[in-house]
């Protein structure tokens, strides 16, 4: 029998929750990572080793790796720098992705760095140097006030040496030379503010792609949902329908190239599900409309948000879906959100959920 593994990132540490494939009770294990905050974990088929990206205003930057589902963990920093002679910092790892035992990370200052030997060293693959808006982060000097760094990163799956990269507050891009050259894929999308770039600008907070066919894909933008069916290289907006057009979290389902599930956020500096109300809302027609789903969830007082990397879809025939909020809560449909469990509470501010099948 083959268990589901849920993999969380908080703010004190990696917390790992289990169960048979039936996704009814579950065990919770941790935390791991010593406490360091982590901010995002990550399940490599290939090797069966975990990965959590982890940054400490005190202890730095690092990598923790756990070869055997938790029970041991290592941590690595060696390469995890600029070098002492490039005015940028690495101040902190935010994203991680793995494609048959190569692993990225990005990082702040912008810039991704490799690691091709199972996370014991790494070193710097690119700075997404020369493109648009890279004036911000190739020179230190230049930036602006708050975070800029890469923020996600998707490989294709099937082209190792193609992947698409998030920079914060700037935009979506692609390779597909594994980083020597790059191409801006925000073509069509809205933003509220001037830009110096045509090209670039975009604050795009959540990027997925469906299983099932590599052209459709989806994002949460700082102001708008959008789809696109050619492989990010032109954007439609399809927010009407939703509550508000904020939000961090998105999840694409794993057979159905035209369902879809976001969670609407109150774009003020709250940040919390309108009107206390939680709800994750879904479409089945690739954005034309939506549907709010809510039983199970609290309908009063919820005062909570869910933050990029916080919601996750398993592969099951009837797929599940999972969310963990900043206050520490974690939630779990197993009929594709139709109704929901609470599964875990009391945890530290989640940052990240992701889902593995094993055995």
């Amino acid at each position: 029998m083959s268990n589901a593994l849920l993999l969380i990132g908080t703010r004190k540490g990696c917390f790992l929750m289990e169960s048979d494939d039936d996704r009814r009770k579950w065990k919770l294990r941790g935390p791991f990572c010593e406490g360091w905050p982590v901010y995002h974990a990550v399940y490599d088929g290939s090797s069966g080793a975990i990965y959590a990206a982890a940054a400490s205003e005190w202890l730095g930057s690092t990598v923790w790796r756990s070869p055997d589902l938790g029970e041991t963990w290592t941590q690595s920093s060696e390469g995890l720098s600029y070098g002492e002679d490039d005015p940028r910092k690495v101040s902190k790892v935010s994203t991680l992705a793995v494609d048959d035992g190569r692993v990225l990370v990005g990082v702040e200052a912008p810039g991704i760095l490799e690691s091709r030997d199972q996370g014991a060293t790494w070193s710097l693959l690119t700075t997404l140097s020369g493109q648009p808006g890279s004036e911000m982060w190739d020179d230190p000097a230049n930036q602006p006030p708050g975070h800029l760094g890469i923020s996600a990163l998707m490989f294709d799956g099937d082209n190792s040496e193609r992947f698409w990269a998030i920079v914060q507050g700037v935009g979506l891009f692609e390779t597909t030379d594994n980083a020597k050259t790059w191409a801006p894929r925000n073509r069509g999308l809205r933003a509220d503010w001037p830009r110096p770039h045509e090209e670039v600008g975009f604050c795009v907070h959540k990027f997925v792609r469906s299983p099932v066919d590599g052209d459709r894909m989806y994002q949460q933008n700082h102001v708008g949902m959008h789809r696109s069916d050619d492989a990010a290289h032109s954007w439609v907006e399809i927010t009407e329908g939703l509550p508000t057009d904020f939000g961090f979290a998105a999840a694409a389902h794993p057979h159905d190239r035209d369902t879809f599930y976001v969670i609407p956020l109150d774009p003020g500096h709250g940040r919390n599900m309108p009107d206390g109300k939680a709800a994750v809302w879904r479409t089945r027609d690739a954005g034309a409309s939506w549907q709010r789903l809510y039983s199970g969830l609290p309908q009063e007082n919820a005062y909570v948000g869910v933050l990029r990397e916080a919601m996750v879809m398993d592969s099951h025939d009837s797929p599940g879906v999972y969310f963990g909020t900043s206050t520490g809560q974690l939630f779990a449909s197993t009929d594709e959100g139709d109704s929901w469990q609470e599964i875990a509470n009391y945890l530290p501010p989640i940052w990240s959920v992701e889902v593995a099948h094993i055995g």
